[in-house]
């Protein structure tokens, strides 16, 4: 049995661009708690981050916002040499243009978790991390931030007063720093669902995963990321919810699982 009662089940969405679609979302989006919207610069554009919102609203799903580096084109996920003070403008520029649609739609913004490019280097770059939590403390110091645990990001929303949601990625390999492995080498991103599934409930129950490199690491993670851009997403998220109920642990969002 788990220490664990409850548990965030969190999913990007929102990140189809005009005649472009990308995800699943209105499949997983009733099997989710909470879900990163795209915010415009990575993928997503207004209708899209309208229609996003809205039906978070309509299932009861707590919604955050999900902004990355200015590169549609290479979809957030290049890294991009920019200033502290560019970081923060960019990441509050984005929390402005989702929160419209958030009011507009009678919803309530959640929290914050960082996209691609611009997640990966918070997770190691105390100045990144530092420009991330600032935008966000700036823009509403009662908003959450999700990340990585152990990682820079944490440290940074420990310095700015913010709430931090540690996550655990379903179908992504770790180093042993507890970063995540290169999308391009081999076994980064990990396709079988049973597999995928068995990690997350080693995670619950013993706060552990396996490396990449096949150590042993320590997590502590109150939220799971899972993926909702191919045609098998809702049976993985619905066999990720059957798992976690059958070692007694409910699906929750991120307010409701720190009690806030």
């Amino acid at each position: 049995m788990s220490d664990i009662l409850h548990i965030d089940l969190n999913c990007d969405l929102g990140e189809s661009y005009g005649a472009f679609k990308v995800g699943m979302d209105e499949e997983v989006i009733p099997f989710v708690t909470s879900v990163n919207v795209a915010c415009g610069y990575h993928g997503g554009d207004p209708v899209v981050m309208e229609k996003t919102v809205r039906m978070a609203v309509q299932n009861g799903t707590a919604i955050g916002a999900h902004p990355g580096f200015p590169d549609l084109m290479g979809f957030g996920r290049r890294d991009m040499k920019l200033s502290r003070d560019e970081i923060r403008a960019c990441v509050q520029y984005q929390l402005g243009a989702l929160y419209a649609f958030v009011r507009a739609c009678g919803g309530e913004l959640q929290h914050v978790k960082a996209h691609g490019a611009l997640y990966n280097m918070a997770g190691r770059d105390l100045n990144t991390a530092m420009a991330l939590a600032e935008a966000v403390r700036a823009f509403d110091s009662q908003l959450l931030l999700l990340g990585l645990p152990n990682s820079r990001m944490e440290e940074a929303a420990a310095e700015c007063g913010l709430g931090y949601v540690s996550e655990f990625f379903a179908d992504r390999a770790y180093n042993d720093d507890g970063s995540l492995v290169d999308r391009r080498l081999e076994g980064a991103v990990i396709h079988d669902s049973d597999l995928a599934c068995r990690r997350v409930v080693r995670m619950v129950r013993d706060h552990e995963v396996e490396t990449h490199a096949g150590n042993l690491l320590r997590l502590d993670c109150r939220s799971v990321c899972v993926h909702g851009d191919n045609a098998a997403a809702v049976d993985f998220v619905r066999q990720i919810r059957a798992a976690l109920g059958q070692q007694g642990v409910e699906a929750a969002n991120m307010r409701q699982v720190l009690g806030r």
